[in-house]
This record gives C-alpha cells, sequence and structure tokens, in this order.
C-alpha cells in the first residue's frame, strides 16, 4: 500500500500501526478522496492476484544500490550488511521485519476509510488476509441479528433505526413535559397543605407502587432510562414552586439504593451549612449557591440517615426547641 500510494498519487508514508484488530497507515496528505482509495485498493489487490513475488536480498553497506533503495535512512551506529526486501516491479525497501515470499500469501486487502491525522496528515485504515474474513463474519451476524430485531431485510435496516431514533425522541419530549406537569402538581398538592411542614422530601424512581403524599413523599413511575437533565429540572421545578425561604426540601431521582441526583434547598443558610454534609453522607460530591446545593449521590441507600441530620437540623432551630 505504501509503495503503491506514493506510486500512483505521491503520497509519502510517515509512519504505520499494524494493530491487533486493524492496521493504519500516516500519509503525509492532508486528505484522501474516496476516488483515490478506490483506485489505490483496486491496485493492491491486481498486485496479489498477479501473484507478485517479494525476494530477501544483503548488501555491503557500501554498495551502491543502496543509493536506489527507498529507505528512511541507516543509523549513524549501523554495522554489517543491509537487509533490502524487493516487491518485484513494485518496490525495493530497507526492511528488517519479516514477510511474505509472495504477494498472493496476502489473500486481500480491504481499505476501510481514512482519519484524521497529525499535523495535516491522513490515517489510511485497512484489513488484510484472515481479517477481512473475520469482519465479514461478524458484519454477516451483525446483519442477521439485526434483521431478526427489526423486521425487516439488510437493505431497510438504516430507514428502520432512524424511524426508531425518531419515535425515542419523541416519546423522551412526551416524557419531559410529562415529568414538569407532575413537578408542578406536586408541589402545588404540598402548599396546599393547611399545615406547612419545615421539611419536604421526595425520591423518584423508577417501579411499580408507591406510598401516599405526606410531609415526607416517594413518587414512583415508569421513566426509565433517566436522563440526568430531565431529572436536574424535575427537582429544581419542585424547589422552585414550592418556594425555598421557609420549608427546607431534600430531592433525590434514581436508583434506591444505589447511584443518583440529590438537590437539597432552602433558606441560605441552612443550606450552606447541611450541603457538604448531605454529599458527604449519600458518598457524592456536589456545589451550590443562592440557596441550592445539588449533585451526584453513590449511597441512595444513606437518605434516611440524611433526613434524620435534616429533622434534627430543624428542631434545633425550631422556636419549641
Amino acid at each position: 500500500i505504501t509503495a503503491i500510494a506514493e506510486q500512483m498519487f505521491g503520497f509519502k508514508t510517515t509512519s504505520w500501526e499494524l494493530g491487533r484488530q486493524r492496521s493504519v497507515i500516516e500519509l503525509d496528505t492532508p486528505s484522501v478522496t474516496a476516488e483515490q482509495m478506490g483506485a489505490l485498493e483496486r491496485s493492491v489487490n491486481e498486485k496479489i492476484r498477479e501473484r507478485v513475488p517479494v525476494v530477501v536480498r544483503e548488501l555491503a553497506a557500501d554498495d551502491p544500490e543502496i543509493e536506489t533503495v527507498r529507505s528512511r535512512g541507516l543509523p549513524d551506529d549501523h554495522a554489517g550488511p543491509v537487509r533490502v526486501v524487493d516487491i518485484e516491479g513494485v518496490d525495493s525497501n530497507m526492511c528488517c521485519g519479516t514477510h511474505v515470499s509472495n504477494l498472493s500469501d496476502l489473500q486481500v486487502i480491504k481499505l476501510l476509510g481514512t482519519e484524521k491525522g497529525k499535523k495535516n496528515k491522513t490515517n489510511l485504515v485497512f484489513l488484510a488476509g484472515n481479517r477481512v474474513l473475520k469482519s465479514i463474519e461478524q458484519s454477516h451476524s451483525t446483519e442477521k441479528a439485526l434483521t431478526s430485531l427489526l423486521k425487516n431485510g439488510p437493505g431497510e435496516h438504516v430507514e428502520a433505526v432512524k424511524r426508531l431514533q425518531s419515535s425515542v425522541k419523541l416519546l423522551q419530549k412526551n416524557n419531559l413535559n410529562l415529568l414538569r406537569d407532575i413537578a408542578v402538581l406536586i408541589a402545588r398538592d404540598f402548599k396546599s397543605k393547611p399545615v406547612q411542614s419545615q421539611l419536604f422530601v421526595l425520591h423518584r424512581y423508577g417501579g411499580v407502587q408507591g406510598r401516599g403524599y405526606s410531609a415526607c413523599w416517594k413518587l414512583c413511575f415508569f421513566t426509565r432510562p433517566y436522563r440526568k437533565e430531565g431529572d436536574s429540572e424535575f427537582m429544581n421545578i419542585i424547589a422552585n414552586e414550592i418556594g425555598t425561604e421557609e420549608a427546607l426540601l431534600f430531592l433525590t431521582v434514581g436508583d434506591e439504593r444505589e447511584a443518583g441526583l440529590f438537590l437539597l434547598a432552602g433558606p441560605v443558610d441552612a443550606v450552606e451549612h447541611l450541603g457538604p454534609r448531605v454529599a458527604e453522607l449519600l458518598g457524592g460530591k456536589g456545589a451550590g449557591k443562592r440557596g441550592r446545593f445539588q449533585g451526584k449521590a453513590a449511597k441512595m441507600s444513606r437518605r434516611g440517615e440524611v433526613e434524620a441530620l435534616l429533622q434534627e437540623f430543624i428542631s434545633h432551630r425550631s422556636p419549641e426547641a
């Protein structure tokens, strides 16, 4: 590939990587067009079909023929003969690696595409030999699985996935709108109570059943998969609707026993004092300002400890205490 890319288009190879899954050649050009890549692939596979011999020779270091061999130059401390690999009619190159004796041993080369390289260069990605066969086998298995899941032929897979993506986006939008409405209703219901509690606690999770509403609430409904943006907005809508001048709000969303998000809202001095402690109890981290402290929690199972902490704070702050 290196030799023919230089012959056909003047693209010099500056580095390469023969990885475990795929191989990459770095070409000293800002881009390679689809037409160039197609022509290059056809040419290298033509050489493979022609069964071009590969011959290894050793030349003396002072042999004038060395000057005609393509190379990046010999190391300053080189001693002894120079190893030259000849691909008949294609290339003559210094190299110390192992090589096939005939290009037909490569079977086939498939150029997969290009990626942006370093310093205005282009990475050409390719497969050779058995890797091409393995890739085809994997692609065929994926195609069969998609045919079974999407209930259509391979030619219709892309359109089917596009339709599914559009449906998911619409469902997510509708779900977010419902979530906003529910948050407003929860807040208004709390505010309609004849006796206002100083503490409002709510946890939202995915499930089937839930408890009734009281000073401490527990809400559950099908809203998975969770979206961080939607969950944060849900908590902040409730905080905005209830108001945080008097009441202390502790809201959480996510898995009941594992990870999730939390929001502590209320009087500025109380939140500044309690916020870091709440994050510590939940095994998470957070930040806040102007009476809001929110973040991620790793130990949602410790919500009860946070509630106890808040109850204790309120009891010590109350005039009756």
